[in-house]
């Protein structure tokens, strides 16, 4: 074997999550809530451990929600998910997403993966939006979603405190598939659930 193909970094790749990489998941989570700028939305994270997030999981693959996993060679490097934006039936096609990436596995392209990933994947379950919430100070996390497609719809001010500073909440929005140019083909049967909501 030539010395070029032993020092050729490994390719990393997308799939979805499984129960046996919670503890690289929560060693991701943990370490961007405790040191990174993150989301805002996390500022005051409930405990999380490992039947939490195999639940969290579980529950999410029974409505068609995406949870994925970033890997290089046999690592967790990051991963990437997807949650209702809200429980009321009107809002049952826009999903609200998160993203880490491995603290040494950041600005390698990583984000770019999952992040398309995960868009794809909310589009073929026939979700229409994904929405973010992005600290208004991580730059990197802002690009990453604009080069995505995502656009900002709003500015949430000095509504975190972390690290002794008040932060912004930057709202971003996408449209998946047609988005708004059409309705769900399920809406007729559905919508008499938002109407009595």
């Amino acid at each position: 074997m030539s010395e070029a193909m032993e020092t050729a970094p490994l390719r990393p790749y997308v799939r979805p999550s499984r129960d046996d990489d919670v503890p690289a998941i929560l060693a991701i989570y943990r370490h961007h809530i405790a040191q990174g700028v993150g989301d805002l939305g996390e500022y005051m994270p409930e405990p999380l451990d490992a039947e939490d997030l195999k639940r969290r999981r579980k529950n999410m693959r029974g409505r068609r929600l995406p949870h994925l996993v970033a890997e290089r060679g046999s690592e967790v490097v990051g991963y990437a998910y997807a949650v209702p934006f809200r429980k009321r039936p009107a809002y049952r096609y826009v999903v609200k997403h998160s993203i880490y990436v491995r603290q040494d596995a950041l600005h390698g392209g990583i984000g770019r993966m999952l992040l398309n990933a995960l868009i794809d994947a909310c589009a073929a379950a026939d979700y229409r939006q994904i929405i973010g919430y992005v600290d208004g100070a991580n730059l990197a996390s802002l690009r990453l979603h604009e080069v995505c497609g995502f656009r900002e719809v709003g500015r949430l001010a000095s509504i975190g405190f972390k690290f002794g500073r008040w932060s912004d909440s930057v709202v971003v929005q996408r449209s998946l598939g047609p988005g708004a140019n059409t309705p769900p083909g399920n809406w007729m049967a559905l919508d008499g659930l938002a109407q009595a909501d």
